[in-house]
């Protein structure tokens, strides 16, 4: 069938038939995205209004005053880009970064690998130092190779989601802004649920996402940065090459001027407002509290039912456990059997850990201590059916 006589054939097909659309309902405790808060579901349902409407600029305000919460920073600078967090990770890299000059990436899992695609894509000069998936740097490590690669940009996740690893981030400012060179932190899996201090830790600029720690749906990347930062933007030789990542446009949209740069997503910035609107109430040491506790009594679960845990505690992200799939045990098939029997998603290995770990999260809403019970139940009496020998224990 040619490609037009096929065109003519669909257009001609009776497509009444399709239903409304519908979703089963799942609990997200995989790497992302979380549950949605009801209340940021029932704003994202509100009818939306013009993104240059007096009562829509006077909401972009707020958002960006609880993201300066949230982020704990002054800097001006502050909102949310429109796109998920991978569109932010592509604007730190698109507007600080000009063709020759050197990034420094400090790599330890899957998302480390990402920020060095993206800065080879703009023609970096791209200096990596790895650790291997489970392990941190030391600040040791960091000042040294800081200090010897003289880069323009130190890039560095926070909270590694293909691996669980927690990154230290005091005391990396002040080796940055002694070797002159920016620091950027990929934020995605802690802002909104672990302690993250952006003004304090000296951090130049910073992304994250709205799906996890905010309890949003995907769709906006929470996106600061500093004075540091916007003198380098200031001072580029070279147009940015984004026009849609261009921070000196959408400034002038999120800034005083409110100068009109794209249609934004309005009903995702009603999400957004009431996501962190939820977590000013709670008190941001309250909910980094409630995301240790959970996270440690699932820990503690796991272990006294005999998994291993991939992370050692030191360095244990308390929004993501990756557990070691037992040598016994058909990952994917009780992966998928808590999927289609009990609506519960958990999430495989990524990248070099796939087949070897699951990845369980509790962030943002769904970080309770009805989820963390929920789940360890379902491991102490469901994970045995999926023993590959029938006499095998963990």
């Amino acid at each position: 069938m040619t490609e037009a006589k096929l065109i003519r054939a669909l257009n001609n097909e009776n497509l009444s038939h399709f239903s409304k659309t519908y979703v089963p309902s799942r609990l997200l405790l995989g790497p992302g995205p979380s549950n949605a808060h009801p209340d940021v579901l029932s704003a994202l349902s509100l009818n939306p209004i013009g993104h240059l409407d007096e009562a829509y600029i006077s909401l972009m305000s707020d958002v960006q005053k609880l993201l300066r919460y949230t982020w704990q920073c002054n800097n001006r600078l502050t909102l949310p880009m429109s796109g998920t967090g991978s569109a932010a990770m592509e604007a730190s890299i698109a507007n600080f970064i000009e063709e020759g000059e050197n990034i420094l990436i400090a790599k330890k899992g899957y998302f480390g690998d990402r920020l060095v695609d993206m800065a080879t894509r703009y023609k970096a000069q791209v200096s990596v130092i790895e650790k291997p998936w489970g392990e941190a740097f030391t600040y040791e490590e960091i000042e040294y190779e800081i200090e010897t690669k003289k880069p323009a940009i130190f890039a560095i996740v926070h909270a590694e989601t293909s691996s669980g690893v927690l990154q230290p981030l005091e005391g990396i400012g002040d080796i940055c802004r002694k070797n002159n060179c920016l620091f950027l932190v990929d934020a995605v899996t802690s802002l909104g649920a672990l302690e993250l201090l952006i003004d304090e830790w000296k951090i130049d600029l910073a992304y994250s996402c709205s799906q996890k720690g905010l309890s949003c749906p995907p769709g906006l990347s929470p996106f600061t940065m500093n004075k540091r930062a916007e003198e380098k933007l200031s001072s580029r030789k070279t147009k940015v090459p984004n026009w849609y990542l261009d921070l000196s446009l959408l400034n002038k949209y999120w800034g005083s001027d409110r100068v009109y740069h794209h249609t934004a997503p309005v009903n995702m910035n009603f999400a957004i407002r009431e996501g962190l609107r939820i977590i000013a109430n709670e008190g941001l040491e309250n909910v980094w509290n409630r995301h240790n506790t959970n996270a440690k009594k699932l820990w503690n679960g796991l272990e006294s039912l005999g998994m291993e845990l991939h992370v050692s505690e030191d360095y244990r992200l308390p929004t993501l456990t990756t557990v070691k799939i037992p040598p016994a045990v058909d990952g994917d098939g009780f992966r998928n059997h808590l999927l289609r029997n009990f609506g519960i998603e958990i999430g495989n290995g990524l990248g070099e850990l796939s087949g070897k770990v699951w990845r369980v999260g509790l962030m943002g809403f769904n970080s309770c201590e009805e989820n963390v019970d929920r789940l360890l139940n379902l491991f102490d009496t469901e994970l045995k059916k999926f023993s590959i020998f029938e006499s095998s224990t963990f």
